[in-house]
């Protein structure tokens, strides 16, 4: 018996399934980031100033919520670069880039933030100044958010970063944890006293729980 050798299979008969499927775009992103890593940790000055534009504003944003000082938080990221680049070549990628960089960041900006606290606490014991009254005029609504804002912000610079992520940016535990470097309990327990703090400090100020 002749022997039947298979048929190759038919051309599609759309061109297009002939091409393979384009990369997903965010594969293609973090392949082109761990090639400028592998040049940066190499010494490519250019490779790290194309990482440094890409992560910029986010770490800029960081250091502002937690220093609350546009002329601070953009110190505190420059700093964070400096101290990135530095310490590049012991990145190993056992987290992401942008992980790894924010938690330096972080880092730098509480550092920061415990500096400019005991700054202001000698300044108004020198000084002696009364503290900042309340806005006045304004409907209730727009009061009570000045009021929030200004309890927030006396909050320490861990409990306000856990707030703002977490309340503010609708970030998870997890999420926070991960970005400001701590361990979940950890931030669990600064929104557990940051809540205290403001429900104390409000009932304080309004004469009533909020």
């Amino acid at each position: 018996m002749k022997e039947v050798k298979p048929e190759p299979p038919p051309d599609p008969s759309n061109p297009s399934m002939a091409r393979p499927f384009p990369a997903h775009p965010e594969a293609v992103r973090m392949a082109e980031e761990r090639r400028l890593i592998a040049r940066a940790q190499a010494g490519d000055t250019g490779a790290f100033r194309v990482l440094v534009d890409q992560h910029r504003t986010r770490a800029y944003t960081l250091a502002l919520r937690i220093l609350r000082s546009t002329s601070d938080a953009e110190e505190v990221a420059q700093d964070a670069f400096v101290r990135v680049w530095t310490a590049l070549p012991g990145f190993r990628g056992e987290s992401s880039f942008s992980t790894w960089m924010y938690r330096i960041v972080a880092r730098r900006a509480f550092d920061r933030a415990q500096v400019l606290r005991n700054r202001r606490a000698r300044e108004l014991e020198e000084e002696h100044l009364p503290e900042r009254a309340a806005p006045e005029g304004g409907d209730d609504d727009t009061l009570q958010a000045a009021l929030l804002q200004r309890l927030v912000a006396g909050l320490s610079a861990a409990q306000r970063s856990a707030v703002t992520m977490f309340y503010y940016e609708g970030r998870s535990v997890e999420q926070v944890a991960e970005l400001l470097g701590m361990p979940e309990n950890t931030v669990k327990t600064h929104l557990l006293r940051a809540r205290a703090a403001l429900r104390a400090a409000w009932t304080h100020e309004v004469g009533e729980a909020p």
